[in-house]
């Protein structure tokens, strides 16, 4: 079997990091062989502990809790790192320069996603924090593509869909109709295509779902590990 660098995956939410986790091993294979995949690692520190930072917007201290799963990661032997939670680059863009070990950022795998497929309006889901926040402004500004959010009230309620619902592995008929509301909404506003920010959301809502091209962040990002990986 060709070798592999072993992926240490940070994890926040349990629902994302799975599917993060289920992607490395199932897609390996295509390119290491029937069964294959890289060696992978994961540790999470409880989401309580990061939402009680992330809601007071004390950034520094959520991300003290990534370096603190780098570090154990990196124990383990990990070589690369990926965190499946778009929310919480908002801390790693913070201390990313600190960590033991390479990371790949979500939202520059996104905009090279995007980039790679012509897009240049794409709408963001995802938590009001990520949605209302830095992490996609400087990858989307560096690919000249323009952000483009919900408005309030759907902004709200994707929220609430997140934390009530996605992260505790509950995947309604009804919110999945709503997200494909909200998406033809971006689709009037001009979006060419939709990026699915919370790592959650792909498990909601698919291609198949979607009046536009959706950009899975979570599978994104678990390519771009298995890519670095085999580099």
């Amino acid at each position: 079997m060709p070798s592999a660098k072993h992926v240490g995956i940070v994890a926040v939410s349990a629902e994302g990091a799975a599917l993060c986790y289920r992607t490395l091993c199932t897609e390996g294979a295509e390119l290491l062989g029937p069964h294959a995949h890289p060696e992978v690692t994961l540790h999470t520190f409880p989401l309580a502990a990061y939402m009680e930072h992330a809601n007071a917007g004390h950034w520094e201290k959520a991300g003290e809790l990534l370096l603190a799963s780098a570090a154990k990661l990196a124990g383990a032997g990990a070589q690369l790192l990926v965190c499946p939670d778009n929310t919480l680059h908002q801390a790693l863009d913070l201390v990313r320069a600190r960590s033991p070990l390479p990371w790949l950022h979500i939202a520059e795998e996104v905009a090279r996603a995007a980039r790679e497929r012509g897009f240049k309006k794409v709408g963001v889901l995802g938590t009001r924090l990520l949605m209302e926040g830095p992490v996609y402004a400087g990858p989307f500004a560096a690919a000249e593509i323009e952000k483009v959010i919900p408005n309030d009230e759907d902004r709200a309620k994707i929220d609430q869909i997140i934390f009530d619902e996605l992260v505790y592995g509950r995947f309604e008929s009804v919110s999945r109709r709503f997200f494909g509301r909200v998406i033809r909404r971006l689709q009037k506003a001009g979006c060419d295509a939709v990026a699915l920010s919370c790592t959650e959301i792909p498990l909601l809502v698919g291609a198949a779902d979607s009046p536009l091209p959706v950009l899975d962040s979570t599978r994104t990002l678990a390519r771009a590990a298995l890519r670095e990986a085999v580099a």
